[in-house]
């Protein structure tokens, strides 16, 4: 006999730093969550190379299953979602390849130019619709073609991080459509691979599994996988695995006349469209067209978010402890709008130094250079928000509809002082949380798919039932509208 009779979906939330396994039950229109396991997903540094730990994860995943068997608690489903565009590849025999390479690797670096020797980045943009980053799965695979490495050429199947560990745990392989969105490789009219695209990097179609779309059952645990935890006749669904895709879902908007944020290590703001915005001025501007868990398109922009925090938070620690309340703390303390940088400057993708990035950029650009802890976080904070100005003006222009408020998910929407920053800096309401809205989004999808929830407005409706939020109102406005210039002045400098 198991404690739960009410039936429960497990959540594998994986971000690009840690991991969290989360445990769903609905019960008279909420949902309540309880955390089974939080666990580090470091980028490992081998050379030259960066790669990340699939068995160490997969490892985790087990570990969350032997954790709820030993709780004795019955759960109905489970799902997976990952950050965006890093793949496994797998050879003819069911095994990988090798560890999958980290989108933070640097030998992507250029990629992008050299590719569009092939194909030109307008032709490459208005067959996917997808963003111009150097670490899109397309550059990913072209630089591996270009470096003739070992594997490529004995590539059976490419399998998106989500698909990959689902199948480790099932042994079925399925492309879940909202993760291959991320890759640059899917024409989002017809939500099939672009074969032009592949036939560039000497591959076709058959180096994927078929495409499903989220809600679909992949399969139960295999005999290795129940025989590890204990755990029988579990069912794995293919959620939304892009964890963007499913915190969106968990959006707790009442109507459609918003735009969202999804902050974590990245920031991803952007509205939901029934089909793809695909034109000049969404290449100019290089928005991003990747699939939503309900089929629609999230029209949106990749923007460098709290990784800036993340990897400054890093230097500050080897002097001794620090948490993110204390860095808010000091940047509270800190003369405001004393220099601003460009967060999405190809400078801070991945420096030796993010704190000696930062002052860098600062004295290139005659400004002030920021030296304390307080200093250089108010930087970024202040910069994250007029960079969230910039971004929402071009997104208005985009949309179909008047955007009145900001939902500001993940999890920076516990960060007070960047909301309270944001909704100055763009003269709007900003509604804040849920913090676990990936998670969220994962579970009800499988509660969607078990016949428990019919759509996407009651998913919302319970998301807005079982979560607190904090609403911030735009104020000193004009101080904001002053110092606006400041930041458009040094944002194309480096």
């Amino acid at each position: 006999m198991t404690k739960d009779k009410l039936p429960s979906f497990l959540a594998i939330d994986l971000g690009a730093t840690s991991g969290r396994a989360m445990l769903g039950t609905i019960e008279n229109g909420q949902l309540k969550l309880k955390e089974i396991n939080r666990f580090s997903n470091p980028i490992i540094d081998i050379g030259e190379r960066s790669y990340w730990d699939l068995l160490h994860l997969y490892n985790e995943i087990l570990k969350s299953l032997k954790q709820i068997k030993t709780d004795e608690i019955n759960i109905t489903s489970m799902g997976i979602d990952t950050w965006g565009v890093d793949f496994v590849c797998f050879g003819k025999d069911g095994e990988p390849l090798r560890m999958p390479y980290s989108y933070r690797d640097s030998h992507t670096f250029g990629a992008p130019e050299r590719f569009f020797k092939k194909i030109p980045k307008e032709e490459v943009y208005k067959k996917t619709g997808i963003q111009i980053m150097n670490f899109n799965s397309l550059f990913q695979l072209a630089t591996q073609l270009e470096e003739n490495t070992s594997t490529y050429p004995v590539i059976d199947k490419i399998l998106f991080m989500p698909d990959a560990l689902s199948y480790l745990l099932t042994g079925k392989m399925v492309t879940e459509y909202t993760i291959a969105s991320t890759s640059q490789m899917i024409n989002p009219y017809d939500k099939c691979f672009d074969t032009s695209l592949l036939q560039a990097i000497n591959l076709t179609e058959n180096n994927f599994a078929p495409i499903v779309f989220s809600g679909t059952e992949i399969g139960e645990l295999s005999e290795s996988a129940r025989r590890q935890t204990g755990m029988e006749n579990v069912s794995v669904i293919a959620v939304a695995g892009h964890d963007t895709a499913s915190a969106v879902l968990a959006t707790p908007a009442e109507d459609e006349n918003f735009a969202y944020l999804s902050s974590g290590t990245w920031s991803l703001m952007g509205v939901e469209s029934e089909k793809p915005v695909i034109n000049d001025e969404t290449f100019k501007l290089n928005f991003t067209n990747e699939g939503g868990a309900d089929g629609s398109v999230r029209l949106l922009k990749n923007i460098c978010g709290m990784w800036l925090i993340e990897q400054c938070k890093k230097e500050w620690e080897k002097e001794g402890e620090v948490s993110y309340n204390a860095i808010v703390e000091a940047a509270e303390h800190a003369t405001p709008f004393q220099c601003f940088i460009n967060p999405d400057s190809p400078c801070f993708a991945s420096p030796q130094s993010m704190t000696s990035a930062i002052q860098s950029y600062c004295e290139q650009t005659n400004q002030y250079v920021p030296k304390t802890m307080g200093e250089i976080a108010r930087c970024i904070y202040e910069s994250l928000a007029f960079r969230y100005r910039q971004v929402l003006a071009n997104l208005q222009n985009l949309a179909a509809f008047p955007i009145n408020t900001l939902h500001i998910i993940g999890g920076g929407a516990k960060n007070k002082m960047l909301n309270t920053f944001t909704a100055n800096a763009i003269g709007k309401r900003v509604i804040a949380g849920p913090s676990e809205a990936t998670a969220i989004g994962n579970i009800l999808l499988q509660a969607k798919a078990a016949g428990l929830v019919n759509t996407k407005n009651d998913i919302r409706r319970i998301v807005r039932n079982s979560v607190e939020l904090d609403s911030f109102q735009p104020s000193d406005t004009e101080t904001w509208e002053k110092h606006y210039p400041g930041y458009l002045a040094v944002y194309k400098e480096i």
